[in-house]
């Protein structure tokens, strides 16, 4: 059972004149490339039995999670580019390995359900859908296999202490597509939930959901940003009129002490809009590639 609802977004209670969402798997915790590359990866293979095209299956997993404006997307949608890479790889098609059928995979991310768990639960109840059973026995066995064996990571060093600065200027909420189960857990063991009013995971719906749902008539669109480390966050952001500010990846450290000691007071003092915000779009974008580098 849920923790968080959508209504308890609705119903946010304002006590500041300011909203910031923080994204969290590679953007508080530094756990993007652990969680891809010991837990998602090797279960892609493992379940759709591809240990012949494993080095691909690796490498298309690794571009589109970590390395490219995928990166941070739901993990469907994720899985989904992997294997529309894959198809179109020589290599691949040179080793003749047998690619799952993605037909029913696209219909459900092209559905527009909250894409989680629960519902993906109910479309292959309703369906009977194998490929479906197949991704919802993947994506249930990545969850366990994360709690059952991933050694729990900290946040990235000026996290607590930029939190705690937020909390005293703005409502906060944590927006991501993660699992809630997941991000209750990591936020409760290393002490930093009590900062954040809600808990958004990926079966709330998507990040531009969560931001609009949170701000409702409450916040003024410059009265809210988004934190995070994938060109997801940056268009959610941008659809509900929000800043954003990136998390820049493999720059995490120097990001939180960047938003700590000067992004924060520019969001309140009216400075962020202009070309300070579009030097960080420009700079974050620069950094995740559309096109993989076997194609280039």
């Amino acid at each position: 059972m849920l923790k968080f609802s959508r209504n308890d977004l609705v119903n946010l209670r304002k006590t500041h004149d300011f909203l910031i969402g923080v994204d969290s798997d590679g953007c508080v915790f530094d756990t993007m490339e652990v969680k891809q590359i010991n837990h998602f990866h090797p279960l892609i293979i493992q379940h759709w039995t591809l240990e012949a095209i494993s080095s691909e299956v690796h490498q298309a997993a690794e571009f589109v999670n970590l390395h490219s404006r995928w990166r941070g997307a739901n993990r469907f949608i994720a899985l989904l580019k992997t294997f529309d890479l894959l198809a179109d790889w020589p290599d691949v098609k040179r080793k003749g390995a047998a690619l799952p059928n993605t037909t029913a995979l696209r219909a459900y991310v092209n559905s527009g359900l909250p894409l989680g768990n629960p519902s993906l639960a109910d479309e292959v109840m309703r369906t009977g859908n194998p490929e479906l059973t197949r991704v919802l026995d993947w994506s249930l066995a990545v969850n366990a296999h994360i709690a059952e064996t991933m050694e729990e990571i900290p946040p990235f060093p000026c996290v607590r202490a930029c939190l705690d600065k937020m909390h005293g200027m703005a409502d906060l909420i944590v927006v991501s597509q993660t699992p809630e189960e997941a991000l209750v857990n990591e936020w409760n063991l290393h002490g930093i939930d009590g900062y954040v009013d809600v808990i958004a995971g990926a079966e709330l719906g998507t990040k531009q959901e969560h931001l609009t749902l949170a701000r409702g008539d409450r916040y003024p669109s410059d009265h809210v940003m988004l934190i995070g480390d994938a060109l997801g966050d940056r268009k959610a952001a941008q659809a509900v009129g929000a800043f954003f500010f990136p998390i820049m990846p493999g720059k995490e450290d120097e990001s939180w002490q960047q938003l700590m000691n000067e992004g924060l007071g520019r969001f309140v003092d009216g400075s962020f809009a202009g070309d300070h915000q579009q030097n960080l779009i420009d700079q974050f974008e620069a950094t995740l590639p559309e096109i993989p580098p076997w194609q280039r």
